[in-house]
């Protein structure tokens, strides 16, 4: 097979290891930065060119669109659905997962654990918003935020209510959630693949940190999860639509609850912690799923 991997940087391990991975199997596959895509919309054929390319012989596509381009990003890949190109995750897929409020308002409302959440856009009654989020301490985040940036623990009523004030004063929108103590600064990724978790960790940030997250500092180990935190990791994958995502959640006196659903999760953390071939994982689910030779658009390029 011909395949497209959507990045901005192919040197970063997680691409290198997918493109090793996908010539490991025979497929030959081109990275391609969809940011310098030029998509045309205006014709009855649906074309994407790229450095004075077309774009018409490929047989399934890799996202991996960053979160501060997700809008071109998308675009992008809604143009290579519209040719009749397999992509492992689809636009609307990313886009659900990108925007953390409707990323949990479907978590919701297909029963899956969840910590606690409110979400504000006028914060002068930051005393009640912590109060509906279970009390202090509560984690409080920019609706924006990424990577653990603009993530940060109100560890005390007043503490919690001046970091509230203080976000409205710049016009954005928070999520402010109970703050999980048992879990001890502790959570887990699952790396989902089609309807099964291939590989799972444990990250915990580094001392003095609540934070997990690997390029902050923290660190990683494997982890055997339970049946609950593997049937949630799948639920969680399944109600974005996502075939290849990282699922983040927390071990609470309740059960599991997710945090976050990541449709370009980082490959170097986990696959290093537990040894797992996840690249070679997900090529294998696009020999299984995608249809070579479907494109329909194909021609002259």
């Amino acid at each position: 097979m011909k395949l497209a991997l959507l990045c901005r940087n192919p040197q970063l391990y997680s691409h290198q290891r997918i493109i090793a991975a996908a010539r490991d199997r025979g497929h030959e596959i081109d990275a391609i930065d969809h940011l310098r895509c030029t998509i045309d919309i205006a014709s009855h054929r649906p074309k994407i060119h790229y450095q004075g390319r077309l774009l018409n012989d490929y047989d399934a596509v890799i996202p991996r669109i960053g979160a501060s381009v997700t809008f071109f990003g998308t675009a992008v890949v809604r143009q290579f659905e519209m040719m009749r190109v397999y992509c492992v995750n689809e636009s609307v897929a990313i886009s659900r997962s990108r925007d953390k409020l409707r990323s949990l308002q479907l978590l919701s409302r297909k029963g899956i654990g969840l910590p606690v959440t409110v979400f504000a856009h006028k914060t002068s009654n930051a005393e009640d918003i912590v109060r509906l989020a279970g009390g202090a301490p509560v984690v409080i985040k920019l609706l924006e935020g990424t990577q653990g940036i603009g993530v940060v623990l109100g560890e005390t009523p007043k503490a919690a209510e001046s970091i509230i004030e203080a976000f409205g004063g710049v016009n954005t929108n928070i999520l402010v959630q109970e703050y999980i103590e048992e879990a001890k600064g502790e959570d887990i990724r699952c790396l989902v693949v089609g309807d099964r978790v291939v590989a799972a960790m444990k990250r915990r940030g580094k001392e003095g940190d609540f934070r997990s997250n690997l390029h902050r500092g923290g660190s990683a180990r494997p982890v055997k999860i339970t049946t609950q935190e593997r049937a949630t990791a799948i639920a969680a994958a399944k109600a974005m639509g996502l075939n290849v995502c990282g699922v983040d959640m927390l071990r609470s006196n309740h059960g599991p609850v997710v945090m976050e659903v990541n449709s370009s999760p980082g490959l170097e953390g986990v696959e290093a912690a537990t040894g797992v071939d996840v690249a070679g994982k997900i090529i294998a689910f696009i020999e299984k799923n995608a249809e070579p030779g479907k494109t329909r658009t194909r021609g002259k390029g």
